[in-house]
C-alpha cells in the first residue's frame, strides 16, 4: 500500500494497487452485487471473472489512475477509483461500491471527493462516469456530489446513464 488517508475516523483510505489481495477482495464482491442485480438472482463466479474481465481495473495505478480502498478494522468495506487520460483534461470514475452494511455513512462520498483531489492535482478538469439507472443508490450519490447527467459517451451495453462534473 502506497499511502493513507485519515480524517480521524474509524475508516482508513488507502491507496492500493490492483492485484493486491485488499483490492481484489472488494472489487469481486461490487461485480457480484452489480452482476446479481443485473442477472435478477445471485452470479456465479463464473459470471464475476467474466465481469473482472470486461471491465479490467489494473490501470488504476502509477500514471494512468488511482484506486483507493477505505478500511475499518484491518477490513475493505468500500472502494473507488479514477482512470487518468480518458480524454484531454478527463478522468473517468470506476469501480464506486460500498458494502451494503457499511453504506449511509458518508464512505463513497469521502472516496470519491479524494478522487476529485487527486484528478485536481494532476490538472485534471473533468470527471465522469456511466453507470445504469437500476444503481439507484449511486446515481443518487453522483447527483448529491454536483455530477450531471451528461449525453452519452460510451456505448456500453451495461450503461444507461452519464455524468460529469467539472472539478
Amino acid at each position: 500500500m502506497d499511502e493513507r488517508i485519515s480524517d480521524g475516523s474509524s475508516v482508513d483510505v488507502e491507496v492500493v494497487r490492483p492485484g493486491d489481495p485488499l483490492a481484489d477482495g472488494i472489487v469481486r464482491t461490487y461485480l457480484a452485487e452489480v452482476a446479481s442485480r443485473w442477472y435478477g438472482r445471485p452470479a456465479t463466479a463464473e459470471e464475476v471473472d467474466r465481469a473482472l474481465r470486461d471491465e479490467p481495473y489494473d490501470d488504476l495505478h502509477g500514471a494512468s489512475g488511482v484506486f483507493l480502498v477505505a478500511v475499518e478494522r484491518g477490513r475493505p468495506i468500500a472502494c473507488a477509483g479514477a482512470r487518468f487520460g480518458v480524454g484531454l483534461g478527463v478522468a473517468e470514475l470506476t469501480k464506486v461500491f460500498t458494502l451494503p452494511e457499511a453504506r449511509g455513512r458518508g464512505t463513497a462520498a469521502r472516496l470519491v471527493r479524494e478522487l476529485e483531489a487527486a484528478c485536481r492535482r494532476r490538472g485534471i478538469g473533468v470527471l465522469r462516469l456511466d453507470t445504469r439507472a437500476e444503481l439507484a443508490e449511486a446515481c443518487a450519490l453522483y447527483e448529491r456530489l454536483g455530477f450531471e447527467r451528461v449525453p452519452a459517451f460510451t456505448d456500453d451495453p451495461y450503461s444507461d446513464r452519464w455524468y460529469a462534473k467539472r472539478l
